[in-house]
């Protein structure tokens, strides 16, 4: 069985994973207005990779470039560029409510993906907690017919290749630096948008300030995403740590009330009780594993 403390990490790393991307998610969103999508990913990949050069370089990360050829990261760096692609052209097109109930549908996908192609036993009360929680999700979003459309199949095309870029994260070998995947990313997607601009005709204009910071301030959320994204794959088991996903929904609440001062209403905060509750049962069940195993060892 998976230590406890594994699992913690995982949990607390895709918790603050979900809410470094959902604020880069929300500043590109606002940057739109005045940048088309290849521009922006061209700018905020810039970015990130020349902020992260002084910190590979410093840990040494440089020094495994040799290691990055392989093809577990060769798929992830794809699936990533593909599903940065996919994810932002819904998000600028569709509701952000309705696009964060397709993006729910991760944590099913995943654990799937674990149980069938690595061998996960995944036990039937955890996937009821998965469940739980997309329901509580679900009560929290309520999203409208009238918001999907043809988007709504992007959206779900780019959650395909996020489960894709989880499930090489996780085959992955763990001497490669997070720092080194992070940058190489990071490159690889800011090579993308002019190429992407390129196919789709942009017109891009000079940034503004406003742009500017916009897209600096992703870059560094994006940084942070990057690096708790492949840091929580690599640790704990992928069904525990599955139901802690939709934390991204309860993220969102906060951000939509700091920033926009919206008040949650009845339903949001019934399905902000049903996370929490599937978390928490989630949690000391685990932990309650995890000491009857010690107490057995003692036993012995």
């Amino acid at each position: 069985m998976t230590p406890f403390r594994e699992n913690l990490r995982g949990i607390i790393g895709v918790s603050v994973c979900n809410l470094l991307f959902l604020i880069n998610d929300t500043m590109l969103k606002v940057a739109n207005s005045e940048m088309p999508l290849g521009q922006l990913l061209f700018v905020r990949g810039l970015f990130a990779a020349v902020l992260l050069v002084p910190f590979v370089v410093a840990t040494g990360a440089h020094r495994q470039f040799g290691l990055i050829w392989n093809w577990p990261l060769f798929w992830r760096t794809v699936s990533e560029i593909l599903a940065a692609i996919l994810f932002l052209t819904a998000l600028f097109q569709m509701p952000i409510g309705n696009i964060n109930a397709i993006l729910q549908v991760v944590p099913l996908m995943v654990t799937a993906c674990a149980a069938v192609f690595l061998g996960e036993y995944i036990g039937w009360r955890r996937w009821l907690a998965i469940g739980i929680g997309f329901t509580g999700v679900l009560i929290i979003i309520r999203p409208g017919l009238e918001g999907f459309n043809v988007f709504s199949l992007v959206a779900l095309a780019a959650m395909g290749f996020i489960t894709l870029r989880d499930m090489t994260t996780r085959v992955m070998s763990r001497a490669i630096s997070a720092l080194l995947i992070a940058f190489v990313t990071a490159i690889a997607v800011c090579l993308t948008g002019p190429v992407l601009g390129l196919v789709l005709r942009e017109t891009w204009a000079p940034v503004s300030l406003q742009g500017f910071v916009l897209t600096a301030g992703a870059a560094v959320f994006l940084i942070g995403g990057y690096l708790t994204a492949v840091d929580f794959m690599r640790h704990g088991d992928i069904s525990v740590i599955a139901p802690f996903r939709y934390s991204v929904v309860l993220w969102a609440i906060l951000v939509g009330f700091l920033v926009w001062g919206e008040v949650p209403d009845l339903p949001m905060l019934i399905g902000t009780v049903v996370i929490v509750a599937t978390g928490i049962y989630t949690f000391h069940r685990e932990r309650r594993l995890a000491q009857i195993i010690v107490e057995s060892d003692v036993d012995r």
